[in-house]
């Protein structure tokens, strides 16, 4: 069983053997918050796709503005379980288990980062230049492990690669974040060769030996046998950004399809207050009498905090049931899937709706479209290049890539994914003006 005071550690990657002083108050893990709000990848976020196309005059969520919201319930949730297993376990009084809000509201804001422009359309067009597309050749020209990997190229084994790689001119380490911040990211904790039909990985194998590093340290448990591609279960945390994450989309979501006349006023007052019994749901409604909330978008904003806050607590009560499943490694599926019946079967409903009215929108599909054209193009282009160096076309368009990406290495894997560096590091609008531009669209206007 994995024990909470060797599971919270602000041991950083890189600077293991390093104990700088310190001139102000704050924690270990609230530098990592901060280093995180004020670095570049994450203000890029603002300009990379949530679900909808990015807003017009109608404001919804971009990834920046849903991980801030993920930050906020995760917040909650570590430090309501924080205080609960307190009083449960007196030994972790006064110990950095109480720092646990933090650390999850961190791993929260980093667990988008490594995701492409233009969303799971972006993924996919990632995936597939290897798999169906031109990049298919390349697949005798480079290593098993280093194939699965790009063929399942996955957001949040990107964002473990971004916080923890040291890229050309950056010290080891990356970020240089805690030990439990980053292990708190790592959503699928194993290797591409595990990835399966739903190509979901925790770390590319250029990270492997960071994410065994930091496991180790850790006393996560190991459950590949040796000579096996390398498995853990999850650091505990995990469960919980993954529970503020569930909790924010699905709700968010369909808030969002609500000021874009995608669902009606009582399809989305129907879904939000399924999570409530008939007292509760009276009670909400009498309240935005009483407040005086008149306007029916101000009126959803009300359900949709009271859904949030009611979905919190019952996961960071199943949190709390399960917690000797957890530390043994043995908790099957998400929090969302051990709530309560009633509430297990609201949330069902909402992502029922969120499938059938929202993903399959013409909005959400336009823009799957588009940016799956963009990205695949970008990658072909790009992937030529670096396959042939020497052409003079290939010349113009390396010169084009930042230097802290190793895009002229001598190695083929390293400059692939560079490349892919490059690529899922652009914002949507990024992309598409590189888009335009070197197929000759557009022109820079001096």
């Amino acid at each position: 069983m994995m024990n909470w005071t060797q599971l919270i550690t602000n041991k950083r990657l890189g600077q293991e053997h390093f104990h700088p002083k310190r001139k102000d108050e704050r924690t270990e893990f609230k530098r990592d918050y901060d280093r995180l709000i004020f670095s570049a990848p994450f203000r890029r976020l603002q300009n990379k796709t949530q679900v909808f196309p990015l807003p017009g005059s109608i404001f919804v969520h971009n990834r920046l503005t849903h991980s801030l919201e993920v930050a906020s319930v995760g917040m909650s949730l570590g430090n309501d379980v924080s205080r609960a297993l307190r009083q449960k376990h007196p030994e972790l009084q006064d110990t950095l288990f109480e720092e646990i809000g933090q650390i999850v509201a961190t791993a929260c804001l980093a667990h988008d980062m490594g995701n492409p422009p233009f969303g799971h359309s972006g993924e996919k067009a990632i995936q597939t230049f290897f798999t169906e597309g031109a990049g298919h050749f390349l697949k005798g020209m480079v290593s098993d492990a280093f194939w699965n990997d790009i063929t399942h190229f996955e957001g949040n084994a990107n964002a473990f690669r971004l916080l923890a790689h040291r890229y050309k001119g950056r010290r080891e380490g990356g970020f240089v974040m805690t030990y439990s911040t980053l292990a708190s990211i790592v959503k699928y904790p194993y290797s591409s060769a595990y990835a399966g039909h739903k190509g979901k990985f925790g770390f590319f194998c250029s990270e492997k030996e960071l994410f065994q590093r930091i496991a180790d340290e850790m006393g996560i448990i190991k459950v590949s046998e040796d000579g096996e591609p390398l498995k853990y279960v999850r650091h505990p945390l995990v469960y919980l950004v993954e529970a503020a994450d569930d909790i924010c989309y699905e709700i968010m979501d369909i808030e969002d399809s609500h000021k874009l006349k995608i669902l009606s006023f009582e399809e989305t007052k129907e879904a939000l207050l399924s999570f409530f019994d008939e007292e509760t749901r009276i009670n909400i409604e009498k309240r935005i009498i009483e407040e005086d909330i008149t306007d029916k978008n101000e009126q959803i904003v009300y359900m949709r905090a009271c859904a949030i806050g009611t979905l919190e607590h019952e996961c960071a009560q199943a949190f709390i049931h399960n917690e000797k499943a957890i530390l043994e490694g043995t908790l099957k599926g998400s929090l969302i899937e051990h709530i309560s019946e009633k509430m297990s079967k609201a949330y069902r409903h909402c992502s029922d709706i969120s499938w059938k009215k929202i993903y399959r929108s013409k909005p959400v599909l336009d823009v799957e479209l588009a940016g799956y054209k963009i990205m695949n193009t970008l990658m072909e282009q790009m992937i030529e290049a670096v396959t042939h160096p020497d052409r003079y076309y290939s010349k113009q368009l390396i010169c084009r890539v930042s230097s802290q990406y190793d895009i002229d290495s001598p190695d083929l894997e390293t400059r692939i994914m560079a490349v892919i560096d490059y690529i899922s590091g652009m914002t949507d609008v990024y992309a598409l003006d590189v888009y335009q531009k070197i197929n000759g669209i557009s022109l820079p206007i001096v």
